[in-house]
């Protein structure tokens, strides 16, 4: 893992653990998660791929500083790529990281070889979905991530996943309790606040692999079509058996489709 500093203007270095060698895939952790979620892949690449898996900012062991918005999460993934020598990459993003890795296609598109979005979406939320988020906003700060955990591991996990996987459960819940009240907060202002991407979906023209968990009721599968019907060769893979966290639900389904999506980038 490596060490944080901030810089002026917000900037921030983020920690990242990384594995293997040759194409450089940034994978972008869901809310309220750390790069732990990505472990399967992390351990899954290592003779194809250099994945490198971030802590977003108030998450893991990046500190929380303000501000937070998906503009500037995306700013955060390109100052690591320079830092890490990394003209361009593969990004990944589940959840808010799929906000971001919109968010980067957005500002840093000559940065990005391929997409892989994971469980998200491309639309803003709507005006009774940031009322939600004013309201966990509030939680968060009364009751503290370990609340806030249990209270959203029955939407993020599929009902296969709560019924027969309780060892799942339990290492979902795990990690969304040690991230920060300062990082939750900030990551769910994000969230309200994010711009509707949906123009950008046209003008993609990387790679780009959509994979969502057939249970999914936080991002639902419809979401998932819908980006795929507007990214021109997209390809959409539906996890069957799990929900939002599908790459921790079905780490091996999810590491088959992305191990033929990669195949392709690196052997043209």
């Amino acid at each position: 893992m490596t060490e944080t500093q901030a810089h002026p203007a917000g900037q921030l270095q983020l920690a990242h653990e990384e594995s293997g060698e040759g194409l450089p895939v940034v994978l972008l952790h869901p809310f309220p998660l750390d790069h732990s979620y990505w472990t399967p892949q992390l351990t899954g690449f290592v003779d194809h791929c250099r994945i490198i898996a971030p802590d977003m900012r108030g998450f893991g062991a990046t500190p929380a500083q303000p501000p937070y918005n998906v503009d500037r999460y995306a700013d955060d993934v390109v100052a690591l790529l320079d830092r890490l020598s990394i003209e361009s990459a593969v990004i990944g993003g589940c959840s808010i990281g799929g906000y971001i890795t919109l968010a980067l296609w957005r500002r840093h598109r000559d940065r990005i070889r391929g997409l892989m979005l994971f469980d998200t979406r491309a639309r803003a939320d709507s005006d009774d979905e940031r009322l939600k988020r004013a309201g966990q906003i509030d939680f968060a700060r009364s009751n503290g991530a370990a609340a806030v955990a249990e209270q959203m591991l029955p939407a993020v996990l599929g009902a296969t996943t709560l019924e027969r996987h309780p060892e799942i459960v339990e290492h979902a819940r795990f990690i969304m309790q040690r991230a920060t009240v300062d990082g939750i907060i900030g990551a769910v202002e994000a969230m309200m606040h994010r711009p509707d991407s949906n123009a950008l979906l046209p003008t993609i023209d990387v790679p780009t692999l959509i994979v969502c968990g057939a249970e999914d009721v936080a991002t639902p599968p419809e979401e998932s079509r819908h980006m795929h019907d507007r990214i021109p060769g997209s390809v959409l893979e539906m996890i069957e058996g799990a929900g939002h966290l599908s790459s921790l639900e079905r780490p091996s389904a999810v590491n088959h489709v992305m191990r033929e999506f990669l195949a392709g980038l690196i052997y043209p």
